[in-house]
């Protein structure tokens, strides 16, 4: 292997939708086997992880325990907290504060990043790494980075993941499988979207076959929440707006949560993730948008479609990136100005899906 990244790897390239090539697989392993036995391992997922990142890289992290890497760590930008739902995934003993992860990995490995912008502080590492690897599906992916196993084909990084577990020979076990499954069925949203193929149904059977329990990952994960979080949710919704002749006439629908909301029901931000499925579920649009206040003027923005418009092509003109059904970006300014803008990129032409 090469020497870290430079500048112009971390240039923010044109998106792939190329899926990995032999030689990438090839070059993908002989980093990991290739590793000294004192060997610093550093993985990290996207800021906000959600349940694809974290299941992916701690699954991913679990498979590298059993093929005897001792200096591992597994990290995030941002706040060290995790959403509720996943603070009982195998592998959370690998979670270090981003401030305490390695400043100099002899290898950093990036799980459901599609562009280096999601790694907040952590970007650094890859400057500083003897070899990067990235392992993703959206594809929006820039390809920052030295070796790139990105499958926009793969309804989760998990299924990346899982292939580059087989090839290097990890079995699969329970704790392994959780993690997997999880980031499966949150990025399939339980198995419902269009991503759902006889192959995501064959990795769900082979984790499944392990002796994981999927109706209790499933309560935990996608069926708890606080009463302050419904009541939280009614006031969002509350505000929803419906705008049926944004998007060329395919419809947008949105709504906004404050920090003040959040502050008013004791809850954390991450509580708020689930609501673009209430959001999205409104018949008269195909566009549905959720913006969640972060600090003062700022906002992470959630894109979901049903199929009739790429949201990822309005993700990345502001800044962001995602799949062409499910995208999301950082904005800031006010709340209007914010939707604003959404409105005037769905009215470009060209995001029309084929087939809708």
């Amino acid at each position: 292997m090469t020497g870290g990244t430079n500048g112009a790897l971390l240039a923010e390239a044109q998106p792939t939708a190329e899926q990995p090539t032999e030689a990438e697989w090839a070059a993908a392993v002989a980093a990991l086997t290739r590793l000294p036995a004192d060997g610093r391992v550093l993985l990290i997922c996207h800021v906000n992880p959600d349940g694809d990142a974290l299941g992916s890289m701690l699954g991913f992290g679990l498979g590298l325990r059993r093929l005897g890497v001792r200096q591992l760590q597994a990290t995030f930008p941002g706040r060290p907290e995790l959403p509720e739902p996943f603070r009982a995934m195998p592998g959370l003993d690998l979670l270090v504060p981003a401030t305490e992860a390695y400043p100099d990995p002899d290898l950093v490995i990036c799980f459901d990043v599609a562009a280096v912008s999601r790694l907040g502080a952590l970007v650094d590492r890859l400057d500083r790494a003897g070899a990067a690897l990235v392992l993703d599906h959206h594809a929006s992916n820039t390809r920052f980075g030295g070796i790139h196993l990105v499958d926009p084909h793969a309804a989760a990084t998990s299924v990346v993941v899982e292939k580059l577990l087989t090839r290097l020979g990890v079995p699969l076990d329970q704790e392994i499988a959780e993690c997997l499954y999880i980031a499966l069925a949150t990025d399939t949203g339980s198995f419902r979207f269009d991503m759902t193929t006889p192959a995501v149904h064959e990795m769900a059977a082979r984790l499944l076959a392990t002796g994981i329990r999927p109706g209790e990952i499933s309560r935990r994960i996608f069926d708890s929440r606080p009463f302050g979080a419904v009541r939280l949710y009614g006031d969002v919704l509350g505000r929803t707006q419906l705008e049926p002749a944004a998007a060329g006439g395919r419809g947008l629908v949105w709504t906004y949560a404050t920090l003040e909301d959040l502050a008013r029901h004791g809850q954390r931000p991450y509580t708020l993730e689930p609501l673009i499925d209430s959001v999205r579920c409104t018949v008269e649009a195909d566009v549905s948008c959720v913006l969640k206040q972060v600090a003062e003027g700022e906002w992470a923005v959630s894109m979901r479609s049903k199929g009739a418009t790429d949201v990822s092509r309005v993700a990345v003109a502001l800044g962001g990136g995602g799949h062409r059904l499910a995208a999301g970006f950082t904005a800031y300014g006010a709340v209007g100005d914010v939707a604003e803008a959404i409105r005037a990129e769905l009215s470009r032409p060209g995001l029309e899906l084929s087939g809708s």
